[in-house]
């Protein structure tokens, strides 16, 4: 999903600190075997989307699904994966 990341990011028009914070996300959601039989870009989306909420950079899940061209359930149901592997409860 690392490779999707910038892509996704430019087109969103995020910061390099939300492009970092997805790396992140994506990395301890490795570490924690969530990335096997899951499409890439929809974890990417995904992360990019927790990101941009973490770092007060908020995008819609509309916006980060169109970019990624993923659905929002894709988004909402990766991000709730993330956030419980990150330990954010919210």
């Amino acid at each position: 999903p690392q490779k999707y990341v910038p892509r996704f990011a430019s087109e969103l028009g995020v910061s390099e600190e939300v492009k970092q914070k997805a790396n992140e996300i994506i990395d301890v959601s490795a570490e924690q075997g969530l990335l096997s039989g899951k499409s890439p870009t929809g974890f990417a989306a995904a992360a990019l989307y927790a990101a941009s909420l973490l770092c007060n950079e908020k995008k819609t899940q509309r916006e980060v699904a169109d970019v990624a061209q993923v659905t929002e359930v894709t988004i909402r149901n990766r991000y709730q994966e993330q956030i419980e592997a990150m330990g954010i409860h919210g």
